[in-house]
């Protein structure tokens, strides 16, 4: 056992002496010791319930002979962070929850661990951080938030957001907001709709590295708990088996998670996320692959926030193994990929089925012949961006239009609530990327802004920052290279065209060569001033094509 390198022999007595002054005895150190990263904090909702999930794993890993030994880890709440300086520490935060749980299980030389996130940029960290480290392990995640009502309607954070801008324009009164902030976040949990938490939780299930029903079941049910309990137990078995995460994601297993992907309209930031947690085990996914698998995947399903049906209904419908095994049916999944079931994805969808052909499609009869997300090149984006094509009107599948420059996200949010937008402009917000940030903020509340005041039909948002899992629209993100790089959206100016053709993945500035020539001599990039973890990333940190990964 790993742990024997601080528990064993002679020359250990020191180590037992200080295990056994954290109340350890010799009968809890001779078994193997299993690393419970623990992402509770007091203000992420998805996170307030996770000593109750963590006390469950404890008790499945005591059961099958394990001796728990839970950590803590930090965690960012998108929402509370978002539209201020806050937000640019949240996909910063991702590296130092990798980092973080690095150094707790190699310096204290866990056997396995068990990983308990729930949050955004919480549970790409620690799938990081397993692959890095590649001891048997697996997740069990918070789970995700009930619905609310309001009026009749079922309501979540991003009815919120969207209500701002609705109150600007005057369609509804401050009151009515402040009473619909009481009822759209009405439990514990990662946020109602299939936004970037319940993205990543859902596709941890298809990758392989959590048990059916991570990704689905709330946050509130009693099942989560017994799932935790089956999850302490489980890594104790891969224990046994020597079954680690880099033999579970495989390159099949990251094929099936991306299928997955784009059958339930997962956020945005999922592409960002899957090649980063890939390059852990030493693998590639460029953005080629995600818009290979995209072009031939149906979306199956219209979940918030692009559609009515909430994480809830998937969950009763039949939740991952249910969307998987209708994308099986059409040769769309590998059914020889191990998870920690220790079973393949074969054996775990055997007399799985549909429980309700509305929210999950039938692969005839999906909501979409194509995928949810789409990847767009032109001379804009030549390294590559990323829509969510969902979530976009039909009418804005195609769309040209003058541009309309800010060089923040502040300064956008404060036209489009000042009703500074146009019908048929193009919003062009930049130096928001990975370095220009730095931090590569999510602007939801932009895109937001634009739904509530009405303009969410006719008016197009581009960026090389990124986006909230909630957004909706014609919203194109992680536009490569960014602005800070000397990328093509740097050179773009107040009225210049911008054509974006979804359908045919084509982001064009419709600006002559010789004209952008000019542009580039006389191009110098804005720097902004920044200390600490921000100025370390914006150093290391690469373009959001390759994940936003940082250079080693």
């Amino acid at each position: 056992m790993k742990s024997d390198a601080v528990k064993k022999g002679l020359e250990r007595a020191p180590h037992r002496s200080l295990l056994k002054a954290a109340g350890f005895t010799d009968e809890e150190l001779a078994r193997p010791l299993v690393g419970i990263a623990n992402s509770f904090n007091e203000i992420i909702p998805g996170h307030v319930h996770l000593r109750q999930i963590v006390e469950a794993v404890k008790a499945g890993v005591r059961a099958a002979g394990g001796t728990p030994v839970e950590f803590g880890v930090i965690g960012v709440c998108d929402g509370i962070a978002m539209n201020h300086e806050g937000m640019r520490y949240s996909l910063v935060s991702r590296e130092v929850i990798a980092d973080s749980v690095e150094i707790m299980a190699r310096a204290h030389a866990f056997d396995a661990l068990v990983l308990v996130p729930n949050c955004d940029k919480i549970v790409p960290g620690m799938l990081m951080a397993a692959l890095r480290l590649d001891i048997p392990a697996l997740v069990v995640s918070g789970g995700p938030m009930l619905p609310g009502k309001f009026k009749g309607q079922k309501v979540n954070l991003i009815t919120v957001f969207e209500a701002i801008g609705k109150v600007k324009a005057g369609e509804m009164s401050e009151e009515e907001l402040c009473a619909l902030e009481e009822e759209a976040c009405p439990t514990c949990g990662s946020c109602a709709g299939m936004f970037t938490a319940n993205s990543m939780n859902c596709l941890t299930e298809a990758l392989g590295l959590a048990l059916p029903g991570n990704g689905t079941i709330p946050a509130v049910s009693s099942a989560r708990i017994r799932l935790a309990k089956r999850a302490g137990e489980q890594v104790m078995a891969l224990l046994k088996k020597k079954l680690t995460p880099r033999k579970i994601a495989s390159e099949a297993a990251f094929r099936n998670a991306i299928a997955v992907d784009m059958a339930l309209g997962c956020s945005t930031n999922t592409v960002l996320h899957l090649p980063a947690i890939a390059h852990e085990a030493g693998l590639t996914l460029p953005l080629e692959l995600f818009d290979e698998i995209s072009r031939r995947t149906p979306c199956l399903c219209s979940l918030i926030p692009a559609g009515p049906h909430s994480v809830v209904d998937l969950h009763e419908a039949g939740g991952i193994p249910a969307v998987m095994a209708e994308l099986a049916k059409a040769g769309l999944i590998n059914k020889r990929a191990k998870t920690v079931t220790g079973k393949t994805v074969g054996d775990n969808l055997k007399g799985v089925k549909v429980l309700d052909h509305e929210v999950i499609r039938p692969v005839e009869r999906p909501y979409r012949p194509e995928g949810g997300i789409a990847i767009l090149w032109g001379n804009l984006a030549p390294e590559g961006a990323v829509v969510k094509a969902s979530a976009v009107a039909p009418e804005m599948l195609h769309h040209e239009g003058p541009a309309r420059v800010f060089e923040s996200e502040e300064e956008a949010y404060e036209a489009i609530l000042s009703r500074k937008i146009k019908e048929g402009d193009v919003v062009v917000i930049r130096y928001e990327g990975p370095k220009g940030g730095p931090g590569m903020r999510e602007m939801l509340s932009p895109t937001s802004a634009l739904i509530g005041v009405g303009l969410g039909r006719s008016v197009a948002l581009l960026t090389d920052g990124r986006f909230s899992g909630g957004t909706q629209g014609a919203c194109v993100g992680h536009i490569s290279p960014e602005a800070a790089e000397g990328g093509p959206i740097a050179l773009v100016e107040e009225g210049d065209l911008i054509e974006i053709d979804i359908p045919n993945r084509r982001l064009v500035l419709k600006v002559p060569e010789g004209e952008l020539e000019k542009r580039r001599k006389a191009f110098r990039p804005k720097r902004k001033k920044v200390k600490g973890v921000l100025a370390r990333y914006a150093k290391l940190v690469t373009s959001g094509a390759k994940g936003a990964i940082l250079e080693e």
